[in-house]
């Protein structure tokens, strides 16, 4: 009886730890390429490329509370489909909006950057990080202002 019912926990056990990526909001494994296959060929003519026009963006000066925000303009330069799994600020301040469906070879994007100056003084300067599937997989650029 002992065994059958520790057979049962550790069959729940193990389908409990199962899950479906699609639902946890993370990439599939088929979405990711290596850049060398096991044959030791080179695969990265396949790999998505991220490529911005710029990686810094100064808005100037501007007051105190304002809101700015920029839209950083990149292309995909790779050969495969580029998925951005995720952009995120450097604090609470600055906050990335990225296209959440893949960019084809080719297309260009837009990844809009908001920055809030409530409670800044002085020259401010943040950065967003862009997880992707390129290599290498984090990307950033930067946005800067003088707050009056």
């Amino acid at each position: 009886m002992t065994k059958t019912i520790f057979l049962y926990a550790l069959l729940l056990g193990s389908l409990a730890s199962c899950r479906n990526e699609k639902e946890s909001g993370q990439l599939s494994a088929d979405s990711v390429e290596l850049p060398v296959s096991a044959d030791g060929s080179n695969q990265t003519q396949r790999l998505p490329q991220l490529v911005f026009d710029k990686d810094l963006h100064d808005f100037g000066q501007i007051k105190a509370g304002e809101k700015v925000s920029y839209s950083f303009r990149f292309v995909n330069r790779g050969g495969g489909d580029l998925i951005i799994q995720s952009a995120s600020g450097s604090c609470g301040c600055t906050v990335p909006d990225y296209p959440k469906e893949p960019i084809p070879p080719g297309r260009e994007g837009f990844i809009r950057v908001m920055f809030n100056s409530e409670g800044k003084t002085g020259i401010q300067e943040k950065q967003v990080t862009v997880l992707s599937n390129t290599m290498p997989n984090t990307t950033t650029v930067r946005v800067k202002a003088e707050i009056l």
